[in-house]
């Protein structure tokens, strides 16, 4: 299953136009559209218009799609380059602003790059337990994630008492083996559920391996963590949102506050 698939999105006449139906597969438990799925979707679209992969995106969220509503989206490739389009996508409901992704896509053959930070140190997801949902995530984005505890507390292991800052997920969507935009799996630098739509969201590109990870970098001037992707033992990338593009993602999630 690719990106594409998962997230419903169809095209409407040509790759400058699309829309999905926010199915619960792709919603949060307060029944609208998970912003992660909503990035990934954009992305999507930008690619296929561009016919060229992400190099970097932000998203700025305005309002909510509601389970079941139509999204449509338009796509406007502002300037396209030798080598990056430069474009956004517009995703509304009932003519109705619901998020603005703008995105630099492209590819060069430069034979350049490096390692700035280290992965976390966890355990394989074979050897983490799985993690138990309530109720109140069922049938929606979080029903449809397989995911492992590498490091942290479960659900009923949270009594509101102090923890630490740092834990570790082992996530993937079963099924989900396409290296194509993915969906997006968000972080929060504290587990309250809130929404914080006025936060932009930042999406970098990040090399296709086996078993990539990511983890925030805690801190209290902001409650969105700056985040950092890699494989196991590959390069990492800054971005606020995870790319969920192999079999297994590593989340390195602050849960304990």
């Amino acid at each position: 299953m690719d990106a594409q698939t998962f997230l419903g999105m169809e095209t409407v006449g040509d790759n400058l136009h699309w829309r999905m139906r926010v199915e619960p597969q792709v919603t949060t438990p307060g029944n609208f559209l998970f912003g992660g799925c909503g990035l990934g979707a954009a992305l999507v679209a930008l690619e296929a218009a561009a016919g060229r992969p992400t190099v970097w995106a932000t998203g700025h969220y305005l309002s909510y799609a509601p389970t079941h509503s139509l999204l449509e989206w338009e796509v406007v490739l502002a300037v396209v380059g030798g080598h990056v389009t430069q474009g956004r996508a517009v995703g509304r409901v009932e003519g109705r602003e619901i998020l603005t992704v703008n995105a630099a896509l492209g590819k060069d053959d430069l034979e350049v790059g490096g390692i700035w930070v280290e992965p976390p140190e966890v355990a394989p997801p074979e050897d983490c337990p799985p993690r138990f949902l309530p109720e109140f995530f069922r049938n929606t984005i979080m029903d449809k994630v397989e995911v492992r505890i590498a490091k942290g507390r479960m659900f009923e292991q949270m009594h509101g008492d102090e923890g630490s800052p740092d834990s570790a997920l082992w996530a993937r969507v079963p099924g989900h083996l396409s290296p194509s935009t993915p969906c997006v799996w968000s972080s929060s630098s504290r587990p309250n559920g809130s929404s914080a739509i006025s936060a932009c969201t930042h999406w970098s590109a990040a090399m296709p391996r086996e078993w990539p990870s990511c983890g925030p970098k805690t801190g209290t001037s902001w409650p969105r963590p700056a985040s950092h992707s890699a494989s196991a033992y590959g390069p990492m990338t800054p971005f606020s949102r995870v790319r969920a593009q192999t079999p297994w993602c590593n989340l390195n999630l602050p849960l304990g506050l």
